[in-house]
């Protein structure tokens, strides 16, 4: 198990730790197995999707405010940050890639994101590289 530090400056943001899994997933030396991105927080979550356009990463986040409102859910009364705990709930923690060749087994435009929905914070991603059995 490996942990990437990450730090947000917006409330809102989807930075990409494709590269820092990478590396883990090398330095592993596993050629054939699994390997887990994992968000431990309420309010943040785990993606794959395009990086090659910047402007994907803005519009998740856009479409994501368009379909859940902000301060009108009881949780808003403790925190005020709901629609963030809602979010990363749809998106989900995690996200599991194949290990073919000691490589991730992703497509030509997938790269992985932590999407931080209560920023700015630091956040940790934890990466579990697991070998076939």
């Amino acid at each position: 198990m490996a942990v990437i530090t990450v730090s947000t400056s917006k409330r809102y943001e989807l930075v990409d730790v494709t590269e820092d899994v990478r590396v883990i997933v090398k330095e592993s030396g596993v050629k054939e197995g699994l390997c887990n991105v994992y968000a431990p927080h309420a309010t943040a979550a785990i993606t794959i999707n395009e990086n090659a356009d910047p402007n994907i990463r803005d519009d998740i986040s856009d479409a994501l405010s368009q379909l859940i409102k902000e301060g009108c859910w009881r949780h808003d009364r403790i925190d005020n940050n709901a629609a963030s705990h809602i979010k990363a709930a749809i998106v989900g923690a995690s996200e599991t890639i194949p290990i073919v060749n000691g490589e991730l087994a992703m497509g030509t435009w997938q790269d992985i994101f932590i999407c931080d929905f209560d920023g700015p914070r630091t956040r940790k991603v934890i990466v579990t590289v697991l070998p076939k059995s």
